[in-house]
């Protein structure tokens, strides 16, 4: 059996490599850009998180997801264009490293307030609302970081309907409201915290110090819902089947009469992005396959085999084994392996588009993690973790223009619109693979060689996963090898030989991860099949690392 512990920590800051929130907000963003507004009627019932730079503003999305309600994250200085393209029904302040009193804090924008929507605010948030409302919020005395028990103060409590009186809670807050707003009162307090939970008279202002979004408050998506539910009035029908219909339709809007390329990894991302376009606008998709030869063993002839046989679309197939190689040539450093492969992509999809004439835009299965370890998309207070090849990696001028119609999307979510586009089971449950491939895989300088025996044990990991029907189970499971080499006897010869290292992780979504209790006998076979089989290698080790501090992939 895998363990497999609802491990998250409190640091919630990225995701996966193959894999952030607002389904299609980079389509909407454009449709509001263009200026381009949707009839009253069809505006869609959203949340929006306004992001002070916390590092949990992904899993507050997160929550809102699994309630059934569709939900939008914004930098804090956002202007009210998201009033008139959604049908706003709540907005919540996440929290954020800064204190209120600071010069220079970021503030909420004033169309906030004036909207008259309810606003929730959470620890940084609930300062924040305090501070502009009237409150005073000084230095605590003590800070309180860590597990506490919230006590309800009263009855009338929507924000804890249905919860016990008393719940254990994840404080981390260095802050405390002295002083209410006018017409607040004291909903809940902890044992340092006088003021955990506040609400203003009319019921639709709400603040709470701890972190409801994280699994160390147990009940806290219960808090999240009663405030979705019992003071915005959500409907709580978002779905995949409403993200479908409603992707196709802007994608249909923003792409017009144009034509659309898309990248095509074989991985889940690219495969829903692609269905997904395809659905919208039919033969005027192109799918390039590019083989950069650092994919693992088979995977070119199965990707072929998937798109150009099972889905129907138009595939161009491109090898361009030897151009990676030789931009990855002498290269160690893990940033430049990956812009350098991100600039060779884009160098041949651009190359393709000129042979096929009167392409516009280039579609990549962009999902949120990687924008949120990219780039500051949301939050300029954001730290960048590494770049992706199909975020980060781009060149400034590119003669696309992008679709990335799931870049504010989870990886289970697009798992459930590739299940709704009636893609195969075996697509749509494949573990994330990433971008620069193997190249990340290998520590060090990529050669022609190390890819060779990486491809022999990576297919030996899966193998004996597979067999013991623990793939569905994990994450991710894969082989890094490393740039070290270890003496070994075989045969009663000495070795020096390459070690390798077996990286199995569970996950709900890759934001954080739990390295898996793989069982000792699959463990065992694994490593004596590697040894064995591959003469390159001679010892194998396992990475208990979880994330965080470390990430998934090595580099």
């Amino acid at each position: 059996m895998i363990e497999n512990p609802s491990y998250e920590s409190s640091n919630r800051v990225s995701t996966s490599d193959d894999i952030e929130v607002g389904t299609y907000l980079e389509i909407a963003q454009a449709d509001r850009i263009s200026g381009s507004k949707p009839p009253i009627d069809d505006r869609m019932k959203t949340i929006v998180i306004i992001d002070f730079g916390s590092q949990y503003s992904r899993l507050i999305a997160r929550r809102i997801r699994e309630a059934n309600t569709y939900c939008e994250i914004v930098a804090h200085d956002a202007g009210s264009e998201i009033l008139e393209s959604q049908d706003v029904i709540g907005v919540i302040f996440s929290g954020g490293p800064n204190s209120v009193y600071e010069e220079g804090a970021p503030m909420a924008p004033t169309w906030v307030y004036d909207s008259g929507v309810p606003i929730l605010g959470i620890c940084y948030g609930m300062q924040l609302l305090a501070h502009q409302l009237g409150g005073v919020v000084a230095r605590g005395t003590e800070r309180e970081y860590g597990h506490a028990v919230v006590h309800k103060d009263g009855s009338d409590n929507v924000l804890f309907e249905g919860l016990d009186n008393e719940a254990p809670v994840w404080m981390s807050h260095g802050d405390r409201i002295e002083e209410l707003p006018p017409g607040f009162r004291s909903m809940a307090y902890t044992e340092n915290s006088p003021l955990a939970v506040m609400g203003n008279e009319d019921g639709s202002y709400f603040g709470i110090q701890f972190h409801p979004e994280v699994v160390h408050t147990p009940q806290g998506s219960e808090i999240l819902k009663n405030f979705v539910f019992g003071v915005c009035n959500a409907p709580g029908d978002w779905t995949p089947a409403n993200f479908v219909s409603d992707a196709v339709e802007r994608i249909k809007e923003r792409v017009g009469d144009g034509k659309v390329i898309c990248a095509l990894s074989g991985g889940v991302d690219s495969t829903v992005a692609a269905a997904l376009i395809h659905r919208a606008i039919g033969d005027r998709l192109t799918c390039i396959f590019v083989d950069n030869g650092l994919m693992r063993k088979g995977e070119a002839e199965r990707v072929q085999n998937v798109f150009a046989s099972q889905l129907g679309v138009n595939l161009i197939f491109v090898d361009g084994t030897e151009r990676f190689l030789s931009a990855l040539e002498g290269v160690t450093d893990p940033e430049v392996k990956r812009k350098n492969i991100g600039r060779e992509f884009i160098s041949i999809f651009e190359e393709v588009a000129n042979e096929i004439g009167e392409v516009d835009y280039l579609a990549q299965g962009t999902l949120y993690p990687d924008v949120i370890e990219s780039v500051s998309a949301d939050s300029k207070a954001s730290h960048k973790i590494k770049t992706h090849h199909n975020v980060g990696g781009l060149p400034e001028r590119m003669d696309l223009k992008l679709v990335e119609p799931l870049r504010y999307m989870f990886k289970d979510e697009v798992r459930l619109a590739g299940t709704e586009l009636g893609l195969s089971q075996q697509s749509v449950n494949r573990q994330p693979f990433p971008g620069p491939g193997l190249a990340i895989r290998i520590m060090g300088e990529v050669t022609y060689e190390k890819l060779e025996i990486l491809r022999e044990v990576d297919w030996i990991v899966i193998d004996e996963i597979k067999n013991d029907h623990l793939y569905d189970k994990l994450w991710q499971s894969f082989a890094v090898l490393t740039n070290t080499q270890t003496v070994g006897v075989m045969g009663d010869q000495r070795t020096y030989q390459y070690v390798v290292s077996i990286r199995a992780v569970t996950s709900a979504d890759a934001m954080t991860a739990d390295w898996a209790r793989l069982p000792y006998d699959t463990l065992a076979r694994i490593s004596n099949r590697i040894v064995n089989e591959v003469d390159e290698v001679n010892r194998v080790v396992l990475d208990i690392t979880s994330k965080p501090p470390g990430t998934i992939e090595w580099e």
